[in-house]
């Protein structure tokens, strides 16, 4: 405290005193401040992240960009090479045949088709009588190369069940397998070219059904003179179709088999493939369809795929196969970090699968046949509401009474509310012996669905239904590996 009397002028100088004595450090108290403010104002350098399962996306658009800059040779020439995906991933016209119809195709959604192309292939023999004849069908994106043949020796997507003395016994029957009406291997879909404009049909492609499907195929049975089937075959949406079949045409088909199949799309399995469809169309090189003359959109369909996979396999089986473990790394000694991109091996395994899809099938048509199969319902009145009717020159027949059910498969508790409707609708199967397996470890259609179609063929007065659920941890997939359990049933169906 300062004495009295002191002079105001002195009280200030003694307050600007403090003031610099507080306001200016030791040089080297000066310097440590200074060396704090730098520490605290520079950052750690850290390196920056990678992402390789992202920059494949890059690569790929590389590679694609320049085969579409480079000079054509022999093999881009080639037929097969037309639309989105490299030559060297789309089947050769040489190995199957093709079909020509010149006639308008009648569509469910949409005015005839004016002309199409049906690509298929044979094995076995055909009867003099023509009689023995199976149509295979096939799921959503596979090609009529369900088995080698001389002219493509490699194996088929369903090797194990086609030939002599297997579930399709080549020594017995004549098979022909089609690639369905909207695919990308050799039948008319979204990329083939519209006659009208001599330009790829993209998106101007008519919305099609499953039954407009079974009616090309049935115009190729003409084709070759066939009048009667044998059998309709098919698993997944080949199921569909073989129901499809039966129903349009009860004349013309002696028995159907539904391996892991449906008569009528559930929301779940609609959820999953719009699930399919909407990371497709959000990728941007889908362009509303029109990428033909550009890059495909390959991220979109291989991340529709990796969705796909998922519900074609089971967890318990990906338990077993893939359990938690990682995929192998360099050993460096030091304690793993943890990747963003795959690092367990069931990752690294859906990022295979969808790179694989991506390069070797037509986004479009993923597009266009997987809205079929939500569309599909063979309720009666979802028929009606179609103007559907059976395709048949005979009187209608009156159906027998519904038949007591099989003791190894009691009616539901608790049925599902459309399954009056649905066995109305399958009213027209009931004369034709049917074959129905089901999967209980299938999450795509579940064995509930193939109970369902079972309980109504049989409420529809079919007296000849055999039902079979199989166990296994394959899940949807089973109907491709399953080779005792499912062809030792269709074997026994069929002879």
């Amino acid at each position: 405290m300062l004495p009295t009397g002191t002079p105001l002028r002195s009280v200030r100088a003694a307050a600007r005193l403090a003031s610099r004595r507080h306001a200016r450090p030791s040089s080297s108290s000066a310097r440590r401040s200074q060396a704090v403010v730098q520490t605290e104002n520079r950052a750690p350098v850290r390196p920056l992240p990678s992402f390789p399962c992202v920059d494949q996306h890059a690569a790929r658009e590389s590679r694609i960009l320049s085969t579409l800059s480079s000079p054509p040779s022999s093999s881009q020439a080639d037929p097969s090479s037309s639309g989105p995906e490299p030559p060297y991933a789309r089947p050769s016209p040489s190995t199957y045949q093709i079909y020509h119809h010149t006639q308008p195709l009648p569509l469910t959604y949409a005015a005839p088709l004016p002309e199409l192309d049906i690509a298929y292939e044979t094995w076995g023999t055909l009867s003099p009588s023509r009689d023995n004849v199976i149509l295979l069908h096939t799921g959503l994106s596979a090609s009529s190369h369900a088995a080698s043949t001389h002219e493509n020796p490699a194996p088929g997507w369903w090797e194990k069940f086609i030939g002599p003395g297997r579930a399709l016994d080549t020594k017995q029957f004549f098979i022909i397998c089609t690639n369905v009406l909207g695919g990308c291997y050799g039948s008319t879909g979204p990329s083939s070219v519209d006659p009208a404009t001599g330009r790829p049909y993209a998106t101007t492609f008519p919305v099609i059904s499953i039954f407009d499907m079974v009616r090309a195929q049935f115009a190729l049975l003409d084709h070759l003179g066939v009048r009667k089937l044998y059998a309709s075959v098919g698993s997944s949406m080949g199921a569909m179709q073989s129901l499809a079949a039966g129903w349009m045409f009860p004349e013309r088909v002696g028995k159907v088999v539904s391996i892991s199949g449906t008569a009528r799309s559930s929301p779940s399995s609609v959820a999953m493939r719009y699930a399919q469809r909407s990371v497709l169309m959000a990728d941007p090189n889908w362009n509303n369809g029109f990428y033909y003359d550009g890059l495909p959109p390959h991220t979109g369909l291989k991340l529709a795929r990796q969705i796909a996979t998922i519900t074609y396999r089971s967890g318990p089986e990906w338990d077993i196969r893939f359990g938690r473990q990682l995929r192998d790394m360099p050993d460096t000694g030091d304690q793993r970090t943890p990747a963003l991109c795959p690092d367990f091996l069931i990752e690294t395994y859906l990022d295979h699968q969808g790179e694989q899809f991506c390069l070797k099938y037509d986004a479009n048509s993923l597009i266009y046949i997987s809205k079929a199969m939500d569309l599909f319902d063979m309720t009666a009145p979802a028929l009606a509401a179609l103007n559907l009717a059976p395709l048949t020159d005979a009187p209608a027949r009156a159906s027998p009474p519904a038949p007591a059910p099989a003791r190894a498969h009691p009616p539901p508790a608790n049925p599902a509310p459309h399954l009056p409707a649905l066995a109305a609708g399958l009213r027209p199967l009931a004369h034709t012996p049917a074959l129905v397996l089901g999967v209980q470890s299938d999450i795509l259609f579940p064995v509930e669905q193939q109970r369902e179609l079972a309980d109504a063929l049989r409420m529809a007065g079919n007296a000849r239904v055999g039902y079979y659920e199989l166990g296994g941890v394959w899940g949807h997939d089973t109907f491709l590996l399953d080779e005792q359990n499912v062809g030792g049933a269709i074997r026994g169906f069929l002879s």
